[in-house]
């Protein structure tokens, strides 16, 4: 992990090649000859414990024996088929705690198969390979869909929507569709405009069209969509970032770190970017290490995370804390950030110590400073409720039954903005099939 990066110079900025080359892909993608050597280790399991750790129930027995038979094509589409956004779950999902974790050649001490990268292979090679689209739309059924959001569960929505025949319109605040796969995941996840190379993939079934820079509440609101459309979907993500809500939040250099990796996906010279010398993350979530680990690629002479619990109750994985490691991040634990000090910009931040106190978190009245001239916070989410009005929500998300209906009748939802498991691009995916099935049967029953 970390092989491609070039150590920081202090006081010298690092050369563009030097910044190319820590943004090159995380993974080097498996060629063909490795990839059938590893599909072969597969015990192929009856009921596989790999596929019930699957949000999206891929089958992986399956497709890896079709990678084992030199059937890749065929293996993309036992893949897209459960999920459509293989190829960047496939980069992005943390298959070391989800379906690798079961694999039960580790019950042997053996490694396990490498399931996301046999599964990149595969998605990869259909994508470059294949001509004609894997699915076809079904019959036009005259029924008008509109969608709320093109990141993954609006993506995967419309998808499974449109091969059912339905018309779907998607409505997008951003100028790009993607969602955080596009705005929110590491650059060296995600190299070679994946992200935007899997939506073009995606509309490609047609009978689906998308609308950029349109916000519920601002340019249209839920009545006028539940009059217009048959059914509306709801996938608009966690859309406003906490700030800390301590004294020194509106100094200059406190900073989103959603808002820090949005701008390096959307840059186009890396170069110009200047991520601090000192920097200071706030947080313990992959969104935390992704922006602490590009900030050091980027050049920034000091990196350290802070995190008011210990390691074992970090969001991000154990992988994501050894590839901080490796890439030269510094750790603090048991931190809490008080004040972040300066005059105009920041300059210190003070932390106190932090202890677990009757199975609660409390300071422990020990402080200390960490030099920061840029402060990153990656402290979480929030929904942004304009406009959802009647929508039914509880502990700041979305109310869904199992088919992801919501307190209005026609209206469904998914993705980070509802409470369905972890804030995963599997997770969404599988949120928008459910709601996709949901909203299907929904048109069936207005049909009688």
């Amino acid at each position: 992990m970390g092989e491609h990066l070039v150590a920081s110079k202090t006081g010298k900025a690092l050369s563009a090649d030097e910044v190319a080359a820590n943004f090159t892909d995380l993974h080097t993608p498996l060629a063909a000859q490795l990839a059938s050597v590893q599909a072969t280790r597969c015990l192929f399991c009856y009921d596989a414990p790999c596929v019930t750790a699957c949000p999206t129930a891929i089958d992986i027995p399956k497709f890896i024996r079709q990678i084992a038979t030199q059937n890749p094509i065929g293996a993309a589409r036992t893949i897209l088929s459960a999920n459509i956004m293989g190829g960047t779950c496939a980069r992005a999902c943390p298959t070391e705690i989800l379906c690798e974790q079961k694999c039960v050649l580790k019950a042997g001490e053996d490694e396990p198969i490498p399931i996301g990268a046999l599964q990149r292979h595969a998605v990869d090679h259909l994508l470059q390979e294949q001509t004609t689209h894997p699915f076809v739309r079904g019959p036009d059924t005259g029924k008008k869909i509109a969608v709320l959001g093109a990141g993954p569960a609006g993506l995967a929505c419309a998808h499974a929507l449109a091969v059912q025949g339905h018309e779907v319109q998607i409505f997008e605040a951003r100028p790009k569709p993607g969602g955080l796969n596009e705005y929110g995941l590491a650059a060296y996840k995600m190299v070679d405009d994946f992200a935007a190379r899997e939506v073009k993939f995606i509309l490609g079934i047609g009978g689906i069209k998308i609308k950029y820079q349109q916000s519920l509440s601002r340019d249209f609101v839920m009545a006028d969509l539940r009059d217009q459309y048959d059914a509306v979907f709801v996938g608009i993500g966690l859309g406003r970032a906490r700030r800390a809500k301590i004294a020194g939040d509106g100094l200059d250099g406190v900073v989103s770190a959603l808002g820090f990796i949005e701008q390096i996906r959307q840059a186009d010279d890396l170069c110009k970017i200047d991520p601090g010398e000192q920097v200071v993350v706030i947080g313990g979530g992959n969104t935390a290490i992704d922006a602490a680990i590009q900030a050091k690629r980027l050049g920034a002479r000091q990196v350290t995370m802070a995190y008011r619990r210990g390691p074992e109750q970090m969001g991000a994985t154990q992988w994501e804390q050894d590839l901080a490691a490796t890439n030269g991040i510094g750790m603090v634990h048991w931190a809490a950030p008080q004040r972040f000090i300066g005059e105009g910009a920041v300059s210190t931040v003070h932390f106190e110590r932090m202890e677990l106190q009757d199975g609660g978190l409390g300071g422990t009245g020990e402080h200390f400073t960490l030099l920061a001239d840029r402060v990153y916070l990656a402290i979480g989410q929030m929904l942004n409720d304009d406009g959802l009005g009647g929508l039914k929500r509880e502990a700041g998300k979305i109310v869904v039954d199992a088919h992801g209906q919501t307190s209005l009748p026609g209206v469904f939802a998914g993705g980070d903005c509802i409470a369905s498991g972890e804030d995963l691009t599997v997770q969404a995916v599988q949120d928008g099939k459910t709601a996709a099935a949901g909203i299907h049967r929904f048109l069936e029953g207005q049909d009688g």
